[in-house]
């Protein structure tokens, strides 16, 4: 592939990604789920993702290879890992889209009401996609896919145009309601400012559109094959696409907190809601009487996913070519255009993307999103720890600090955010596994144990049992509640720490590392 992407274009990649459709709905969810305490979980889910972030930036700056949430762990742990990281990954992104898509037509649907169908007395909410607004649906990703064939500079190019809007109206909405619609008394109302406690915060990192907003950082790792000087581009743009969007919707939270009406608390922060089409920010800014400023809210409402979408769409063209370079998807895919993208890959993701507007409840969508991607995020700390070992004389421009600390921080973070997504959560996520085993088994059938290396994939039989029994007997997402708030946290740190030192230790060879590096062109 052609390194045509610098460090503006990158970093414009993973802010179009971290702002799509969530700055329009995770202001809400946060605060019924945290209270003005969603502040701090903000910062929290920041650091997090932050942490774990610079585990893949050293990894891709190190590796610039394109797909790179799949092809990471091929390298320190093999086909086996690499596949059900990338499987899973490939699963959330080819939802992504479709989730970015439909925030964009639901908020088209008062002015164009044929796109859904009526629910709710006397129809007064939207349900699902009409026949109509499925062919718009699929025409708007068919839309996406055309300007992610024609080159990864003609991409970033068009999203770079769109990204600057999206930046500056969630900015322009969030100054005009603390200038004119703060109230510092919201802070402390309905319970004060951490009404739910710890569990509250913690839960609105998984739960209340944060982790899913922050996330989108991951299509600077997939385009790191594209990136021109990537040493030091990819671990720049990542970390400044991160502080962009954190002072974007840490300011946006801060304003819609200050600015709810003493009426949306009555009945406490969970209880918060704005009735309308329009959604929660475009009803608050109606409710306090900004009529002008929803029709700038509307704008960024069709921008926002509309960048987030096109950017999900290239990212998962790279994910099924690097699938199909891990041996997992046909070699078929692995055919760049005269443009050096993955065509194949992209119209097949085209039809799979498709598929789900007709196949699955936008609800479903969301929730086999979170869990599909959540997980591909726990190969990075161990895949950095691991090249440490097996090639720690190759020249590294970044490197995560104190590893042997940050290292299993960062994994137990990611740990904790699978758990925090629930019981329920989890359950989508084996499923998806679980389809993922019989077509990597399949696959993988007529070559020998070796080439799909077991051994180092060990690791996860006792992780996602372990993580499976954890989840069940916590409280979050439809847990029994047997395992005691608090008391949970400290269960994963110490297994997830224990899985993380196994993990990194049943690493590849050094020989079979360097056979996987020697197919690579870097």
């Amino acid at each position: 592939m052609k390194r045509d992407v610098g460090l503006i274009s990158l970093t414009f990649v993973g802010v179009s990604g971290v702002i799509g459709s969530g700055w329009l709905f995770a202001p809400m969810l946060a605060a019924q789920t945290a209270g003005p305490a969603s502040l701090i979980a903000w910062g929290i889910g920041g650091i997090a993702i932050m942490l774990l972030a610079l585990s893949f930036a050293e990894i891709s700056a190190m590796l610039p290879v394109s797909g790179g949430i799949a092809r990471v762990p091929h390298f320190s742990h093999g086909n086996v890992v690499s596949t059900a990281m990338g499987w899973s990954a490939w699963i959330g992104y080819n939802t992504t889209a479709p989730i970015e898509v439909e925030a964009m037509l639901r908020y088209l649907a008062p002015h164009f009401p044929s796109l859904y169908t009526r629910d709710g007395p006397a129809g007064s909410t939207f349900g699902d996609l009409t026949t109509e607004g499925v062919i718009v649906a699929t025409l708007t990703l068919l839309v996406f896919t055309v300007l992610n064939l024609f080159g990864v500079r003609l991409f970033t190019r068009f999203n770079a145009s769109i990204t600057w809007f999206k930046v500056a109206i969630p900015l322009v909405v969030s100054a005009v309601l603390l200038i004119d619609n703060f109230e510092i008394g919201n802070f402390t109302a309905s319970g004060g400012f951490s009404p739910m406690g710890m569990k509250g915060i913690l839960g609105s990192i998984a739960s209340g559109g944060i982790i899913f907003a922050y996330i989108g950082f991951r299509h600077t790792i997939d385009m790191a094959g594209e990136a021109k000087n990537p040493k030091i581009t990819v671990p720049l743009s990542i970390v400044l696409s991160l502080v962009i969007c954190f002072l974007i919707y840490g300011t946006l939270q801060l304003a819609f907190i200050g600015a709810l009406p003493e009426s949306a608390l009555t009945n406490g922060w969970a209880q918060i809601n704005f009735t309308g089409d329009f959604g929660p920010v475009s009803g608050l800014a109606t409710a306090v009487g900004l009529l002008w400023l929803v029709s700038v809210i509307n704008v960024g409402a069709v921008l926002s996913p509309l960048g987030g979408g096109l950017v999900a769409v290239g990212s998962m063209g790279r994910l099924a070519h690097a699938l199909a370079r891990n041996g997992f998807f046909p070699s078929y895919l692995e055919k760049l255009n005269r443009f050096a993208v993955p065509a194949r890959a992209l119209l097949i993701n085209f039809a799979v993307s498709t598929s789900v507007f007709v196949l699955l409840p936008f609800d479903e969508v969301v929730s086999l999103n979170g869990a599909a991607i959540i997980l591909s995020f726990v190969a990075g700390p161990i895949a950095v720890a691991a090249l440490r070992k097996l090639d720690p004389d190759r020249e590294r421009s970044f490197k995560l600090p104190v590893i042997f600390l940050t290292g299993p921080s960062a994994f137990v973070i990611a740990t904790l955010i699978i758990y925090w997504s629930g019981w329920n959560t989890y359950i989508i996520l084996a499923g998806c596994l679980l389809v993922g085993s019989i077509l990597f088994i399949a696959r993988m059938s007529k070559a020998g144990l070796s080439e799909m290396d077991i051994k180092p994939a060990l690791w996860m039989i006792p992780y996602l049992g372990g993580m499976a029994l954890i989840s069940w007997l916590g409280s979050f997402g439809g847990g029994s509640g047997k395992l005691p708030f608090g008391w949970d946290i400290v269960v994963i740190a110490i297994f997830s720490t224990a899985i993380y030192i196994i993990a990194v230790k049943g690493c590849l060879s050094t020989k079979e590392y360097e056979t996987y590096l020697a197919e690579e062109d870097i």
